[in-house]
């Protein structure tokens, strides 16, 4: 399930051996279950349940999988509906693949997926939150599928098991994925996104992903995430949004803001904290 606009990108042999499609029976859903609690560590405070998938699927939302040639999971995404200024669209809240799976593009198929199943229920903006303390994934949102993103919330979340987290706050960046923008068509092409003038750079360090998982990194964690909350708090207070994301040779990252005219319908007045 790919659309038309990635077609021209190829395609690893993994991801060829892959069939992407909406999850079906209770068997696929507790799969989706089983591997949450696999790749996070989640106790069972914080696990989706399956009757949730279920739900999802039923109020208009989207389990989408990722299965292998002997029907194993390799990774699935799931949203649900909601409504922002009167308009339908879709909260992407979660996206797992197996680790054996991973650098494969199969997250990138899921989210294809995910955008070709909206348009054609012509639902044109999906959401998601993602941690501001994530280089590969940064790099993925913005630069791979075109999102963009100007509102952040401290603590989105509340306290959470997963290992990667670390006892930090959950802090989240929002992502908007105006699905059928100049921008996303130009990304999924493979193309390189549409931005503005960069007036603002904020900094991951490439030692971020070791000081998040290690308990002697802890205290560099922390420092970097309320160090970085405020930057972003007053740039998007401003008015500025990312709509680019850079590394280096060392594998450091930097988040792009610049002036977003608010494209596909987007609020120009977005909350720099939500």
């Amino acid at each position: 399930m790919i659309t038309e606009d990635a077609k021209h990108v190829p395609e690893t042999r993994a991801e060829t051996q892959l069939e992407v499609r909406s999850c079906t029976g209770f068997d696929e859903l507790e799969a989706c279950v089983a591997l949450q609690v696999a790749i996070w560590g989640y106790d069972e405070l914080d696990v989706i349940p399956r009757r949730m998938f279920t739900v999802a699927q039923r109020i208009g939302g989207q389990v989408m999988g990722a299965f292998a040639v002997d029907d194993t999971l390799a990774g699935f995404a799931m949203s649900i509906p909601g409504i922002r200024q009167s308009r339908p669209y879709l909260h992407s809240h979660m996206l797992a693949v197996r680790p054996e799976y991973r650098n494969a593009g199969v997250g990138r198929r899921l989210k294809l997926a995910q955008r070709e199943d909206a348009l054609k229920r012509g639902i044109r903006l999906m959401e998601w939150t993602f941690d501001p303390l994530e280089i590969k994934n940064s790099f993925f949102n913005i630069e791979k599928l075109g999102a963009i993103t100007r509102s952040y919330t401290p603590n989105f979340y509340g306290v959470s098991s997963a290992r990667i987290q670390g006892g930090r706050p959950t802090d989240r960046l929002h992502a908007e994925w105006w699905l059928d923008s100049e921008r996303v068509v130009e990304a999924v092409a493979g193309r390189r996104v549409p931005r503005g003038e960069v007036e603002l750079r904020i900094e991951l360090p490439h030692q971020v992903m070791q000081w998040k998982e290690s308990a002697e990194g802890a205290a560099e964690a922390m420092a970097l995430q309320r160090a970085n909350q405020e930057q972003f708090v007053e740039a998007f207070g401003r008015g500025l949004a990312v709509t680019g994301f850079s590394r280096d040779q060392e594998g450091n990252g930097w988040f792009e803001l610049s002036r977003w005219p608010g494209e596909a319908g987007g609020s120009k007045n977005a909350a720099a904290v939500s």
